[in-house]
């Protein structure tokens, strides 16, 4: 079942018996979009791959110790971006994207009207980010309704346990039910799994 997108997302997933079960226990859940596209992006660049107790001890410091902006990190020093917490890789991650950034004059604005796939093959431009980070970037910085981020360990546990799906293909299968709101559904996923 597909609907329609003027249709409600809480309708949509409640079809679902486990979304369902969810929604009770967990009330609505809302798309916040961030209003900066760069700190978000670096935010998820910082997440990649680990703890979200590492991740926010390492954003802090991040936070606390540059002007998180184009400008500021595009000459930033690689050591001292390792300083506080970033692995050599993803230093150079956030500095390629802070170049990137400023060469091409983006910001929100840049991106809102894009397709999914093209906001997906501009973003993956910047060395480092991949079919995650660009899924992050349209749930969190586009509010984006429709993204379902298989790549994501904790939807992929959460899958697991509720529907014993074990590959991402049964799962991507899944979530076409609950188009076009599956980022709802994620939202669900996550905090399921919280």
């Amino acid at each position: 079942m597909t609907a329609s997108a003027d249709s409600d997302p809480y309708s949509v997933l409640r079809s679902d018996p486990e979304l369902a079960r969810l929604i009770d226990e967990q009330g609505r859940h809302t798309v916040e979009p961030h209003e900066d596209a760069f700190q978000r992006l670096v935010v998820s660049i910082i997440r990649q791959q680990v703890s979200m107790p590492s991740a926010e001890a390492i954003r802090d410091r991040l936070f606390d110790e540059f002007t998180v902006s184009p400008e500021e990190l595009r000459s930033a020093d690689i050591t001292d971006l390792q300083e506080v917490g970033l692995s050599q890789a993803k230093a150079e991650y956030v500095v390629d994207a802070a170049v990137t950034f400023g060469e091409r004059g983006w910001t929100k604005d840049s991106f809102r009207g894009m397709e999914d796939d093209e906001v997906r093959r501009e973003l993956q431009k910047i060395r480092g980010v991949g079919t995650w980070t660009s899924d992050m970037f349209l749930i969190f910085v586009l509010g984006r309704d429709d993204v379902f981020p298989v790549g994501d360990l904790g939807i992929r546990q959460a899958m697991e346990d509720l529907y014993g799906h074990e590959t991402r293909e049964e799962m991507v299968e899944h979530s076409d039910d609950w188009r076009p709101y599956r980022t709802y559904a994620s939202l669900y996923l996550w905090n399921y799994v919280d």
